[in-house]
């Protein structure tokens, strides 16, 4: 008798925690896929654009196309190249980041829709 007590317990416990793992899969997933969208996926927000003026080389190498080397490069070029007020302002649009070596009309195709400009 002892072992029926032990046997529905243990079958409560797993199905109780089944039913846990489906409550936390229905909330966790969707904020790991999307929305479901294809659309919706495609969009870019301004603020979570990057600006390649001010950006880190971790930060740039997030963009498509562009490796460590890529966005060193880029960090290197915007060091030699400085306003009259001392602020960096080596990019003003996409026709500048293809002045780096190594960034071509493709690769700059490729980050413009990930970029912001300021």
């Amino acid at each position: 008798m002892a072992e029926i007590g032990q046997y529905r317990i243990q079958s409560f416990a797993f199905i109780l925690s089944v039913c846990a793992a489906f409550a936390l899969c229905c909330i966790f997933i969707p904020n790991f896929i999307g929305s479901g969208s294809a659309g919706n996926q495609d969009q870019i927000q301004l603020d979570n654009r990057i600006n390649p003026n001010i950006a880190t080389v971790a930060s740039m190498t997030r963009l498509p196309g562009i490796g460590i080397a890529k966005a060193e490069a880029i960090v290197a070029y915007r060091k030699n190249i400085y306003g009259k007020d001392g602020e960096v302002r080596a990019f003003q649009n996409l026709s500048d980041l293809q002045k780096v070596n190594g960034i071509g009309p493709k690769t700059a195709r490729d980050v413009g829709e990930w970029l912001k400009f300021e």
